[in-house]
């Protein structure tokens, strides 16, 4: 079975769930749409009837009656047109909130692998763009495929019912109007999806442009970027005008086939006009039908051509609402303890701190080879456990277990004496204080950044939290205060001052186990050093994990583990694994003899 009747014809099975909500007001919309389009294939026979029993017998006796028809008829429709459009938006706005919705939400529950192995722009398309084409396709597409439809179906039964003649001649050039526009369309859109690519290069240049403009001017690259980008644009300039060539080229095709349809029925028409057959406005319904029955083909294949490349949008969405998390709680443990979107907190037990890693082993969900192998580790409840190595040894290896943000592949990790699987990711997370070494403020206020884990704090509480890490003077010296905007990303404030809000926040929760991913190599050594007194208060009654940059900042760690090529090669107190002098002494050593020769 293909891809495509696996998931229903053109995406609708996978669909279906987001549609049903709404079911009536499309069926409302189609409805509206197909008396639209029978409305609007009944306007030539008003012509017809004045032209043959008003103008052909010199009689107005039943022109006020068809004004005042045709009139009703006119506002119907412009009531349709009015309504239609406004199901239609309606129902694209609900959609796209809809699946974007689902989406996000979505994306919340899945585990750190899945943002690895996915770019932020990849993730952003599927949530923002093809949500946005779906929408567009449930309403606006499917609109213009049943009015189109209909109007040709409408349009062919009229004829056949007037001159079933004359109906011949017109339906006859349509296979081969149908012919033209699908070679046309072929042609078309690979050149459209050139000209899309070329502008998604240019857009990238743009932002190259001006998020990297402080390197590029240290570079002294400015001649380097501007060729790039007017050779992007050039090409650009180029596909579109092969675009537009061939847009232009089918335009005064289609233009063609309608005067021929229209050249063939008034030699036909003229000629029976002539021998009397039919009546002068017989003949003048034709002329119309001729004109405008190429239009709606053109537009209905455009519309199926749209579906079908929508496809990609829809698989692309169902494989990203498919994906389940490699990290995620039974069913049991859901029911009794909620998950993250409806936690069950009247069940969640106290967290003491208690950490074992009992013949733990682990490969990352995208790698082959075990970066932990049969380890066993306990950290009784208010050990301080300092992780060091080079950079990208692997030492937020053993935090990411701890946290949950990926699961042992062989052995147990246990808290509190229990298996973590055992209790809910949300009861572990919401115990957890976690300061990153890349420090991330969300828009809005200091305020509202620090209470993110702990909305109901109180100003007492917030300062408490900021003279803990040395950052209430920070806060106090802004002109807001705690309401101060802290910017895009908290660009208002440096990276260390970023870092010190950030320690805030997650002291806040009053945490029983603390992770610092080297949390202090943003800041300044005056401003770490205040910190690290404060660090030695904080950690007292928690457990905690500290990935150290700087060495000298670990050395009253209860336990070290020093971490190399994604293995634990050693591990002691300080003093142990200095009198070892093995890989830790040489680390220590090689430092130190760094920051004294700075």
């Amino acid at each position: 079975m293909n891809e495509r009747k696996s998931h229903g014809f053109f995406g609708i099975a996978f669909l279906l769930p987001y549609i049903k909500p709404y079911r009536k007001k499309i069926l409302i919309m189609v409805s509206l749409g197909i008396v639209s389009s029978l409305i609007d294939s009944l306007y030539p026979l008003f012509n017809r009837y004045i032209l043959d029993h008003n103008i052909a017998l010199k009689t107005l006796d039943t022109l006020p009656f068809l004004i005042i028809i045709y009139i009703a008829l006119l506002s119907f429709q412009v009531w349709d047109n009015y309504y239609t459009t406004y199901i239609c938006s309606r129902l694209e706005l609900w959609m796209d909130r809809d699946l974007r919705n689902k989406s996000f939400c979505h994306l919340q529950t899945l585990s750190f692998t899945y943002f690895n192995k996915h770019s932020v722009g990849y993730i952003h398309a599927r949530i923002m763009s093809d949500t946005g084409k779906i929408g567009e396709l449930v309403s606006w597409r499917f609109m213009d495929i049943i009015w189109n439809l209909s109007y040709i179906v409408c349009i062919v039964i009229v004829m056949l019912f007037v001159n079933v003649k004359l109906a011949l001649v017109i339906i006859v050039l349509i296979p081969v109007s149908v012919i033209i526009i699908l070679l046309f369309q072929k042609k078309l859109l690979p050149l459209n999806k050139a000209v899309r690519e070329i502008n998604s290069k240019i857009s990238g240049h743009l932002n190259e442009g001006i998020t990297g403009i402080h390197t590029i001017k240290s570079l002294v690259a400015e001649d380097r970027m501007n060729c790039d980008f007017k050779a992007e644009t050039l090409n650009m300039k180029r596909a579109s005008v092969k675009t537009a060539h061939h847009s232009a080229l089918f335009t005064a095709t289609m233009t063609f086939m309608s005067y021929a349809a229209l050249s063939l029925i008034l030699w036909q028409g003229g000629q029976l006009t002539l021998d009397n057959i039919i009546l002068i406005g017989t003949l003048s319904v034709f002329m119309s039908y001729a004109l405008d029955i190429l239009e709606p083909i053109q537009n209905l294949i455009k519309s199926v051509s749209i579906l079908i490349s929508i496809q990609a949008n829809i698989e692309r969405l169902r494989e990203l609402l498919n994906t389940e998390s490699d990290v995620k709680d039974s069913k049991e443990v859901r029911e009794r303890y909620g998950d993250a979107f409806l936690p069950r907190k009247e069940n969640w037990e106290e967290l003491k701190g208690d950490i074992e890693f009992k013949d733990v082993s682990f490969i990352y969900p995208d790698g082959d080879e075990y970066v932990l192998k049969d380890f066993n580790l306990k950290v009784p409840f208010g050990t301080n456990v300092a992780i060091v190595g080079e950079t990208g040894a692997g030492k937020s290896t053993l935090v990411n277990l701890v946290c949950r943000f990926y699961e042992p592949t062989k052995g147990q990790l246990l808290i509190d004496g229990r298996d973590a699987r055992e209790r809910s990711q949300g009861w572990l997370h919401a115990n957890l204080g976690y300061v990153l070494q890349t420090p991330h403020l969300f828009t809005g206020t200091v305020r509202e950044n620090l209470i993110y884990g702990k909305p109901d704090a109180s100003d007492e509480e917030i300062f408490t939290a900021l003279k803990a890490v040395s950052a209430d003077e920070l806060v106090k010296g802004l002109r807001d205060g705690l309401d101060t905007d802290v910017g895009e990303g908290g660009n208002v404030f440096s990276t260390g001052e970023r870092q010190l809000i950030s320690f805030a926040r997650a002291i806040l929760c009053d945490p029983r186990i603390l992770i610092l991913d080297e949390a202090t190599s943003s800041v300044d050594s005056v401003t770490e050093e205040r910190i690290q007194r404060a660090i030695k208060t904080l950690i007292k009654n928690r457990t905690s994990f500290v990935i150290a940059h700087r060495l000298s900042t670990i050395t009253d760690a209860d336990v070290i583990l020093a971490v190399r090529d994604g293995r634990i090669v050693e591990q002691g107190n300080h003093r142990e694994l200095m009198a070892k002098r093995g890989y830790y002494f040489d680390l220590y050593t090689s430092q130190c003899v760094k920051y004294r020769d700075e």
